[in-house]
């Protein structure tokens, strides 16, 4: 935990990890609460109208009846075990519950098709799968492909050979010991997203969470303070919502809001918001732009924010200036990936934010940009973000691909496959991931810079940059754009864009051609899927 020093260069000097010889993530977001406050609320769970509240006692006592019953059904210690659930109590039960048992958790986005599942599911060998109707539909036409999957569990119920999740709990002892772990066993496992080939496997050690709690208390300014309220709508089965809010909200004891979204939606995110007294954000930028498009949006809805906090990609000077007008406070932009999450961040109130700049190393990490020989780069040169091992957060390796995990490391640096540059003050800026990057006429330009203009045309909604190959040029920038009501797509309209970006930034920047659409395709976790755009020629 960060300690109470106001400095930046005094608290990033004097931080040091301690990290104990044995730890269990599950029993120190859930047993040690329970123990002195049963009845402190952890999740507080909107189905519908109502609103069911999980305490710390209830997860406790649930959690352990679950992973007995889970040991009686045959799961190990070190057995995978997926959750394909959406926001709901049930998640952390179960996350929990495995972590207690010594297994490892594989949380899975409930949007998933059979073939993403397929690939994840069979690659991580897992034993047991925990989720509901929806997701057994989607498992059954992929079963005979996965020979390992011996048990079935289902919110929904029993059905057939699947077992019920509320009669596991009934079957299993409240009084189960929890596993003997230290922090460097495994406990979880995400897949990348798969930009570079298929998705991999990255594993985490228990030491995961401890690793995150600087980075959550930084960007969210002196984390955890009376009357905080933690939401994202970002999937819990995401680094961003699992390890950026959940698990460490409940280790700090502050409540969690749970809501399912099917996608993203201003209006109801702005009235959970309000109606649940949330102070405490995490919401991805794009998410963050379609919240700019609703006037007056934190006022409208008396929404009283404490910190907002943003990463996923870049967030933009725009959207960071609106972020103050809406909400009456700075948005703390941070970033991580799957394999390293949340090493630099900005903090307002510690004077560490400026508009356009992901941060500074978050105490505890050492972050650089390098030169693909491994040097560090000077300042404002390009190169690669790179996290410097050992570090708590950093992940064991790929499931199972050894060659991958050597590959991701020059010499100790950790790299990220991100471009981007870090200033004379030691500010990080974000330039976008390897394949986002443009390469047009020799020169290499980042999407975020261009998206953050596009938003200032009074016209645009929201937009995607991408590159589009060009026998002349190598790319060209080619923007997917979504209009603002009142506006049609015309040719008049796209050449007046075209312009209003040439002469905002330059000739090599501005989008040679624009395309109009509807909606942009989005990952789970709130992402643009450039990919998808780039497909579309």
């Amino acid at each position: 935990m960060l300690p109470d020093i106001s400095d930046y260069p005094q608290l990033a000097a004097s931080f040091q990890w301690r990290i104990p010889a044995r730890f269990n993530m599950g029993v120190a977001v859930s047993d040690v609460w329970a123990a002195t406050e049963p009845d402190r609320p952890a999740i507080l769970d909107l189905r519908g109208d109502a609103i069911e509240t999980l305490t710390f006692g209830a997860l406790a006592e649930r959690s352990t009846r679950l992973a007995h019953a889970l040991a009686l059904a045959g799961v190990a210690r070190g057995d995978r075990v997926a959750i394909l659930l959406p926001q709901m109590a049930e998640v952390v039960v179960a996350h929990v519950a495995i972590y207690k048992l010594g297994a490892v958790a594989l949380p899975l986005a409930s949007l998933f098709g059979v073939d993403a599942l397929d690939y994840r599911l069979a690659d991580a060998g897992v034993r047991a799968l925990i989720t509901d109707a929806p997701g057994l539909a989607k498992v059954a036409s992929i079963r005979a492909n996965l020979p390992q999957l011996d048990v079935l569990i289902s919110t929904d119920g029993p059905d057939g050979a699947t077992l019920g999740f509320a009669q596991m709990l009934e079957r299993g002892s409240p009084t189960f010991p929890a596993a003997d772990t230290g922090p460097d066993d495994p406990a979880m496992m995400i897949y990348t997203s798969g930009t570079t080939g298929p998705p991999k496997g990255a594993l985490h050690a228990h030491r995961v969470l401890l690793g995150h709690l600087p980075g959550v208390q930084f960007p969210h300014e002196g984390f955890p303070k009376a009357g905080d309220r933690f939401w994202t709508p970002a999937d819990w089965a995401w680094a961003g919502g699992l390890l950026n809010v959940l698990l460490p909200s409940l280790y700090f004891g502050v409540s969690v809001v749970a809501r399912r979204f099917d996608r993203f939606d201003p209006e109801a995110a702005l009235h959970l918001m309000s109606r649940m007294q949330v102070r405490n954000a995490f919401i991805p930028p794009t998410a963050l732009r379609m919240l700019r498009a609703i006037h007056a949006a934190g006022r409208r809805y008396n929404v009283d924010l404490r910190t907002l906090a943003s990463g996923g990609e870049s967030l933009g000077a725009e959207t960071y200036a609106w972020g103050r007008e809406a909400f009456g406070l700075t948005i703390n932009e941070f970033y991580g990936q799957t394999e390293c999450n949340l090493v630099l961040a900005s903090n307002n109130a510690m004077g560490v934010s400026r508009a356009g700049a992901i941060g500074k190393a978050v105490p505890g990490h050492v972050c650089d940009v390098i030169r693909p020989d491994g040097t560090r780069c000077e300042a404002d040169e390009p190169g690669q973000i790179a996290v410097l091992r050992p570090d708590p957060v950093m992940f064991l390796g790929y499931w199972n691909n050894e060659t991958a995990t050597e590959a991701k490391f020059i010499g100790d640096w950790m790299t990220t496959g991100d471009q981007g540059r870090r200033d004379a003050d030691g500010y990080v800026f974000f330039f976008g991931r390897d394949d986002d990057v443009i390469t047009s006429s020799g020169y290499r330009i980042g999407p975020g810079e261009i998206e953050d203009c596009l938003l200032r045309h009074p016209a645009v909604e929201i937009a995607a940059a991408v590159g589009k190959p060009d026998a002349i040029r190598g790319e060209i920038v080619k923007a997917f754009i979504v209009p603002k009501p009142g506006f049609q797509p015309s040719a008049d309209l796209a050449a007046d864009i075209q312009a209003f970006v040439r002469t905002r930034l330059s000739a090599h920047e501005y989008p040679r051609e624009v395309a109009f659409i509807d909606r942009l395709p989005l990952t789970t976790s709130g992402k643009v899927i450039r990919r998808e755009l780039r497909d579309r020629g």
